[in-house]
């Protein structure tokens, strides 16, 4: 599957087939159909870019999860009267004990699925390797950073922030951002979707989010990354689900720290529409910092490092030019310029039809050229040995002229929104 649509789709086929055997009371199958199928729609949600068929989507996934949590419930109740009838038939002496067993083997099973959450791993990715965004990486060393390295600095009413939401396009390196700090923190590190809690936990969602903060004060000093916060947390409304609200209460609950001690434990989020958040949400993550489109000397260094070791022969001056070029441009948007530009010596070479010798470490090696050029062969790469080939470099042209072909995603409106947001509610992260 290719994007949106596919996902939207297949998403789509499935849900019909679970309305059908819902219409012809074959609950189960027809929970299981909406569970698959809303899977579906979360991801073309996930990667919709049309902001109304976003909604329209969104509003089709609520009516859905309504309906499965209702088929659940209904199973769920079909399963209790058969299991009562067991024991009524046995004597029920060993309720108790099987209800205690049931809830260990349900917080096992919770623990268990969040246990490929904890990055065991670290990214590697560096603060360096993060071009720009200078406030962020500050404010995300004040959050991380110093409390764990001098504890004695945050002691009495000096405290550290305990939320950060990170918002701006898509695209900007909120995500990447968050990998700096997984690498970078000597913490634990949870990264979960609100994708994978609402569709893959339908349900169990909200004791799935309790679990996460209850592991996460066991593991301090812990981050617990949620991508996306707003499939979670969106305002509140009549089309709003029951399941959704009791998500979002529990995450409210957890972040406010009720009865728990919650230092230690900093929350970061990342959406790409944080007016789509609700107030009391938006209020629990103390700072939030824009993640705006790199500027010129950000886009400058992204080349930089998007090119890393290959060759290539453009110069510094080539390089700015490019930032220029590349003007609202998001970090993604670079690094797609920069992949397709890095395919252009590979196109040379299959559409080359003459070579000619050049001298590499000693050696004779052929490289695409022009007919007219100097010693020129009729041939193709085809009449080339794999040790004979000599890559061209990579030019100012091969990048202007990927530059041209792929033009930004992030649009005049997106930026308006945001900026009005961050106006409003934010600070910016440059």
């Amino acid at each position: 599957m290719s994007g949106a649509s596919d996902f939207l789709t297949k998403g789509i086929d499935l849900i019909q087939k679970a309305i059908d055997a819902d219409t012809a009371t074959r609950y189960e199958e027809a929970y299981k159909l909406y569970y698959n199928g809303l899977d579906y729609l979360m991801l073309a949600l996930k990667y919709e870019k049309n902001q109304k068929l976003k909604e329209l989507i969104k509003s089709k996934f609520t009516e859905y999860l309504s309906r499965a949590e209702q088929l659940k419930d209904f199973l769920e109740k079909q399963q209790l009267k058969s299991n009562a009838a067991e024991l009524s038939a046995s004597g029920g002496s060993t309720k108790a004990k099987k209800d205690g067993d049931d809830d260990d083997a349900d917080t096992k099973k919770l623990r268990g699925a969040l246990a490929g959450a904890i990055l065991s791993e670290k990214p590697n990715v560096k603060w360096s390797d993060i071009a720009g965004l200078e406030t962020a990486k500050d404010a995300l060393k004040e959050a991380v950073i110093l409390p764990v390295k001098f504890p004695q600095l945050f002691t009495g009413n000096r405290k550290p922030t305990l939320g950060i939401l990170l918002y701006g396009p898509p695209g900007t390196g909120k995500s990447y951002l968050a990998k700096a700090v997984a690498t970078e923190a000597n913490s634990t590190f949870f990264s979960v979707s609100s994708s994978d809690l609402v569709s893959k936990w339908m349900g169990e969602s909200e004791r799935l989010v309790k679990q996460l903060f209850s592991m996460a004060r066991e593991n301090k000093p812990s981050i617990i990354f949620i991508d996306e916060v707003d499939a979670l947390c969106g305002p509140r409304g009549e089309g709003e689900s029951e399941a959704l609200r009791r998500i979002k209460t529990e995450l409210l609950v957890q972040m406010n720290g009720v009865g728990n001690d919650s230092q230690g434990v900093l929350v970061l989020g990342a959406t790409n529409i944080p007016w789509q958040l609700d107030a009391a949400v938006r209020r629990r993550f103390e700072r939030r910092i824009y993640i705006a489109l790199p500027e010129l000397e950000a886009r400058k260094r992204m080349f930089e490092l998007n090119i890393g070791e290959v060759p290539c022969e453009c110069n510094q001056q080539d390089l700015r030019v490019l930032a220029e070029m590349t003007d609202g441009y998001s970090g993604h948007d670079i690094a797609v310029v920069v992949r397709d530009a890095l395919m252009q010596p590979i196109r040379k070479i299959q559409q080359a039809t003459h070579f000619k010798p050049v001298e590499e470490d000693g050696l004779e090696k052929l490289t695409p050229c022009s007919p007219g050029d100097e010693g020129a062969r009729e041939m193709s790469w085809l009449d080339i040995g794999t040790d004979e080939l000599k890559e061209p470099d990579l030019t100012i042209k091969d990048f202007i002229k990927a530059v041209k072909s792929n033009r930004p995603t992030v649009n005049a409106q997106d930026i308006e929104n945001h900026t009005k947001f961050t106006n409003d509610f934010g600070q910016e992260g440059n």
